[in-house]
C-alpha cells in the first residue's frame, strides 16, 4: 500500500458521511442497495461535469449514430456506475454468487495455465469492474493487483479491506513503490493485474476510436521484459447482479525483440483496439465520464 496520509479534520468528517453512506446501502441488502445506485446517480449525474464529458466522449466515438442513441449509452453508463456503489459495500456476497455461478468466469483455464509461470492481466472499467478482480483472485489468489488509492487514508483502508474480503490480498498502489512490488511480483513467477483503459500522460499517444489518447505502456513493457503473456480481462451485467467475466487469448507481443520500441507501440495499440472492440459491444457498460481523450480529440471531432 502507499504510505498514509497524515489524517486531519477534514478527512475525519468526509469518512463520517462515505461511513454513513456505505452503511445505508448495506442495510438495504445486495439486490436493493444495487438498483438504488443504479436510479439514483443517473438522477443526481446532470449537476457534474463528468455528464457533459460522457456526452462528447460518445458521440466522438460512435458519430454515425442518432442524438437518441447518444442519451441512452449515457444513462446505461450512469446507472452501471451507480449500480457500482451500490454493490460495492456488498462485494463479498459475490463469493456466493461466484461459486453458484450467478458470476460466471469464462476462459478460466486460459488463468490457470500461467499459474506459478506468471503474467500480466489488464482490465477496462466495464460494468462493475471489481467483478473482474473478484474472478482473477479466485483462480490466481497470489496475483498481485493495482489500484488508484484514494485520497482519504480512511476511505483507503475501507476500500482495501473490503477487497481483500473477496480474495485481493496482493494490492499495489500506483506509483514507483507500487511499482517496484510489481517487478517482485514478476521475478518470483506471480501475476500482477492492471487497468489499461485510462488516461495516461506518461504513456504513448496511440489511437481509440480513431483518435489518439494517452495510454499506459507499463502492461505491455512489463509482459515483453518477462517474456509473459498479456492476458485481457472484462465483465459484462447480464442481469440483475447477475455477470460474465471472460479471460481472452493473450494479446499478440513481439517477444524477438522485447527491448525494440515498435514492439512496445505495436502491443499498446493492440491493448487499445481490444478495448475499443468490448466497448463496442456493450457501449452502455463502459465508463464513459472519464476524461478518455484530449480536447483537441474532441475539437477535431466537432463535438465541442
Amino acid at each position: 500500500m502507499a504510505k498514509p496520509k497524515p489524517l486531519n479534520l477534514g478527512f475525519q468528517i468526509e469518512a463520517l458521511a462515505w461511513n454513513a453512506y456505505v452503511g445505508g446501502l448495506g442495510a438495504l441488502g445486495l439486490e436493493r442497495a444495487s438498483r438504488w445506485g443504479g436510479a439514483v446517480v443517473p438522477a443526481i449525474a446532470p449537476i457534474n461535469s463528468a455528464w457533459k464529458t460522457a456526452m462528447r466522449n460518445i458521440r466522438m466515438a460512435f458519430p454515425n449514430e442518432s442524438d437518441a442513441f447518444h442519451r441512452e449509452v449515457r444513462k446505461e453508463s450512469f446507472v452501471e456506475l451507480g449500480r457500482m456503489s451500490g454493490e460495492f459495500p456488498h462485494m463479498p456476497k459475490f463469493l456466493d454468487k461466484y461459486r453458484s455461478g450467478e458470476v460466471e468466469f469464462r476462459g478460466r483455464e486460459i488463468i490457470e495455465a500461467t499459474l506459478g509461470k506468471g503474467a500480466v492481466f489488464i482490465g477496462g472499467h466495464f460494468s462493475n469492474w471489481e467483478i473482474t478482480s473478484l474472478c482473477l483472485a479466485q483462480v490466481d489468489p497470489t496475483s498481485h493487483f493495482t489500484y488508484r488509492p484514494a485520497n482519504n487514508p480512511i476511505i483507503d483502508k475501507y476500500i482495501v479491506d473490503t477487497r481483500a474480503q473477496f480474495g485481493l490480498v496482493l494490492q499495489a498502489a500506483k506509483g514507483k513503490e507500487g511499482g517496484m512490488g510489481l517487478l517482485r511480483s514478476l521475478k518470483r513467477g506471480r501475476s500482477v493485474a492492471l487497468m489499461n483503459d485510462q488516461k495516461y500522460n506518461a504513456g504513448l499517444a496511440v489511437p481509440f476510436f480513431g483518435y489518439d489518447c494517452m495510454t499506459a505502456d507499463g502492461p505491455t513493457r512489463l509482459a515483453l521484459k518477462f517474456k509473459v503473456p498479456l492476458i485481457p480481462i472484462t465483465g459484462r451485467r447480464v442481469e440483475g447482479t447477475r455477470f460474465i467475466a471472460t479471460a481472452y487469448p493473450a494479446i499478440e507481443l513481439n517477444y524477438d525483440a522485447p527491448d525494440s520500441e515498435q514492439s512496445v507501440i505495436d502491443g499498446v495499440k493492440r491493448v487499445n483496439a481490444f478495448m475499443e472492440a468490448r466497448v463496442r459491444e456493450a457501449p452502455g457498460q463502459w465508463f464513459w465520464s472519464h476524461r478518455r481523450w484530449p480536447k483537441s480529440a474532441w475539437v477535431a471531432a466537432g463535438v465541442m
